[in-house]
């Protein structure tokens, strides 16, 4: 059984990360802070459609500062989306804005709405964690996905992704006539090894979300990570691959019922060469990301000597346990995949 740290400590950005995301600009002046958000005056829990709650509450403002907040989230909306570009403004409003009480986080969930087609979309405001932010990098640069944030001193914003949460996908999805078990398992075996690569821990089945395209002839499937806050932080190896948590335990099994070995190996390769193909197209900015996140501390000398043993034991690589920081461990793990993509 798995297990993760009860609580994930917060990492502050160095001033060294602080104009690496400057340099691409990731890091823009906001009208709001995190911090001015918790100044709700009260809050209702909000439950799904059967009843449940969500752990999510509906926060309420002052009727003194309500207007100044909706402007300042419509700005930051213009901001993330439009590129500051505040035209449409004049026909948005701020239906709701939720407060999370589980995790780590603890982000606002705020649902925008466009008064002319009544369309709505989301958008999170969190606290700006060191550990989450490389992870939003990694998954920006190494993934198949585009990754939209923006950081203002200690206030993080992120783009909603859009997709069924895994958890719910296997309550009401997974058995249905017309998904082929074979896709869904080839998608969490490239999954699972493209989490193990970048080091991206806790993907537990609710911290990810299945994206569900119809084909010209099949259903396809991809698989997104929608939470980055244990981006190499724990200790254990096993933390970082998606198939040893017992959430995910029907996923292994598709796989385990639909792939022999071979097959499975030849995903993993794909997925890897994939990787391998995408660091050498962004050499430019994962070098500056390197340098970096090699001496910027986002995890405790103890896990980083735990994590760098397991993986030398692994890889059967003695470099890794020299490694002192999380950076030169997926330093070391990503060089490993550049060489293995030459021979």
């Amino acid at each position: 059984m798995q297990t993760i740290s009860k609580k994930k400590i917060f990492f502050p950005i160095n001033e060294a990360f602080r104009n690496y995301l400057k340099l691409y600009e990731r890091e823009v002046k906001l009208p709001l802070t995190y911090q001015e958000l918790r100044y709700y005056e009260h809050s209702i829990s909000v439950y799904d459609k059967e009843g449940k709650d969500t752990l999510w509450e509906t926060v309420f403002y002052p009727q003194s500062t309500m207007d100044s907040i909706h402007a300042g989230l419509k700005r930051i909306y213009s901001i993330l989306k439009a590129g500051g570009d505040q035209t449409a403004e004049e026909h948005l409003h701020i239906e709701r804005i939720d407060y999370c009480t589980f995790g780590n986080s603890h982000p606002f969930r705020i649902k925008i709405v466009n008064n002319y087609n009544e369309v709505y979309d989301y958008f999170y405001i969190k606290v700006a964690d060191a550990s989450r932010i490389y992870g939003l990098e990694l998954e920006h640069i190494l993934s198949p996905y585009w990754m939209n944030f923006l950081i203002d001193g200690n206030t993080l914003v992120e783009e909603h992704i859009a997709g069924v949460p895994g958890d719910q996908f296997i309550l009401h999805y997974l058995d249905r006539m017309d998904f082929n078990p074979k896709r869904i398992a080839k998608e969490f075996v490239k999954f699972n090894e493209r989490c193990f690569v970048r080091l991206l821990g806790d993907m537990r089945s609710y911290n990810f979300i299945i994206d569900i395209t119809p084909d010209f002839d099949d259903v396809q499937f991809r698989i997104r990570a929608i939470d980055f806050d244990q981006q190499f932080y724990e200790g254990r190896r096993t933390l970082y691959m998606p198939q040893f948590f017992k959430e995910n335990r029907v996923f292994v099994e598709l796989a385990m019922k639909h792939l022999n070995a071979e097959v499975v190996k030849q995903y993993q390769q794909e997925e890897r060469a994939l990787i391998a193909r995408r660091l050498k197209v962004q050499r430019h900015r994962i070098k500056d990301l390197r340098d970096v996140i090699m001496t910027d501390k986002v995890s405790f000398p103890e896990k980083v000597q735990q994590l760098g043993d397991e993986l030398a034991e692994y890889y059967h690589d003695a470099v890794f346990s020299r490694c002192k920081t999380m950076g030169e461990i997926i330093e070391r793990s990503l060089k490993r995949l550049l060489v293995s993509s030459l021979r």
